[in-house]
């Protein structure tokens, strides 16, 4: 089966689709944190997007385009909570009515997150259930919309306006990034940058991170296919889970990623701790992928010019204050 790749020009259309609603995020630099690693390091501060996580930009660039006789039908979605609170968002915003399969160990942050745009709310067992059958039921059963998380070439180039807003904003500051690193899951986003820098910083790496036991993007790219990671103990980084990358995502990271990167939880937590501590940025888990992997050398960033994707803030305090006492 062939698998439909966006294009640049497709991430241009999203970014002119999603404009009047989605937040323009900052670049910005911290001088702590430059002096620690040696380095120039932007942070794309995702956290302060719409719904405080980057899944808004392709859940609105899928929805916005549903047909106005298909809205009424509705749309449903799986996810563990940043798309589900992308997917109720945007759905709100065209009043489509929205139903979002969920883990039933969801953190209460993103469960609430969600209902408060309105949306239904399926539970489904992570370790038992097959959620993507659940919802292809739903829609089914309602003529919905289904909006996946990553595996949607609407999503993937909703999601690849961030990378085109990084390459605008480093000339904005004249510099020409060396790197770019975001968390990975099932790849939409990691894609999305990947395939926005090939076209506006060509000489840019980008390189995905991704929790231990959990990186398939990274097997898979050793392997030349898709594969599954392993998973077992859940991780705290409870939106970087996904066992195998998408199609879509997969065919774009063989094409334009540089690096895969997986680490510990304990690191992960780290960097939860320093940028609550140090950075003054409430940031979940699994946001924090790419600050851990500078944070623990995993990705030399001495004397270059990184940026890093801070994509998440939707976490419950109390995961932040036990990695915060953890680390001081």
């Amino acid at each position: 089966m062939t698998v439909h790749l966006p294009a640049f020009t497709d991430i241009e259309a999203a970014a002119a689709r999603i404009a009047p609603y989605a937040v323009k995020t900052p670049l910005i630099e911290n001088a702590a944190l430059n002096d620690k690693l040696g380095a120039r390091v932007f942070l794309k501060l995702e956290t302060l997007q719409r719904t405080g996580s980057f899944k808004f930009r392709g859940a609105l660039n899928k929805i916005s385009q549903i047909t106005p006789g298909d809205r009424a039908k509705g749309v449903v979605a799986f996810s563990s909570g940043n798309h589900a609170q992308g997917v109720a968002a945007a759905a709100a915003l065209f009043s489509i009515p929205a139903l979002i399969v969920m883990p039933k160990d969801v953190p209460v942050a993103k469960l609430e997150g969600t209902r408060s745009y309105g949306a239904e709310v399926v539970f489904y067992d992570r370790l038992r259930d097959d959620r993507e059958a659940i919802a292809r039921a739903l829609c089914e059963e309602r003529g919905a919309t289904l909006v996946r998380p990553f595996d949607d070439p609407d999503i993937v180039a909703g999601q690849g306006t961030i990378g085109r807003e990084i390459a605008h904003e480093a000339a904005v500051h004249g510099v020409t990034l060396d790197a770019v690193l975001a968390p990975c899951s099932g790849g939409g986003l990691i894609g999305g940058i990947a395939l926005a820098l090939s076209a506006t910083s060509p000489s840019t790496r980008v390189a995905s991170v991704e929790p231990e036991n959990y990186d398939g993007m990274r097997r898979s790219i050793a392997a030349g296919k898709r594969l599954a990671a392993p998973g077992g103990t859940p991780s705290i980084a409870d939106a970087l889970m996904a066992p195998t990358p998408g199609e879509i995502p997969f065919a774009l990271a063989q094409r334009h990623l540089s690096d895969t990167l997986a680490i510990a939880d304990d690191d992960l937590a780290l960097a939860v701790a320093y940028a609550a501590l140090t950075l003054k940025l409430i940031v979940e888990p699994s946001g924090t992928a790419g600050l851990a992997a500078l944070m623990c050398d995993r990705f030399s960033a001495v004397g270059k010019a990184v940026a890093v994707v801070l994509t998440g803030a939707n976490c419950d305090f109390s995961a932040v204050a036990q990695a915060c006492a953890q680390n001081r």
